[in-house]
């Protein structure tokens, strides 16, 4: 699995570039919950489709 598949992170799915941009909202083993802008939540199974990560989730504050 993509280190960069955080929640907060923002990807987009290579093969369905319409969705746009998405934000992680949960990982759990290889399944990956995305809020897409055009396409709203999908479950993805990271076995199946590679991510492309186009932002990291920014650090927390200290």
């Amino acid at each position: 699995m993509d280190l960069g598949l955080v929640p907060g992170a923002f990807v987009r799915h290579p093969q369905c570039p319409d969705w746009g941009t998405g934000q992680v909202q949960s990982v759990v083993g290889p399944r990956v919950t995305v809020n897409f802008e055009h396409r709203g939540k999908v479950v993805l199974d990271t076995r199946h489709v590679a991510l492309e990560v186009v932002r990291p989730a920014r650090e927390p504050e200290r």
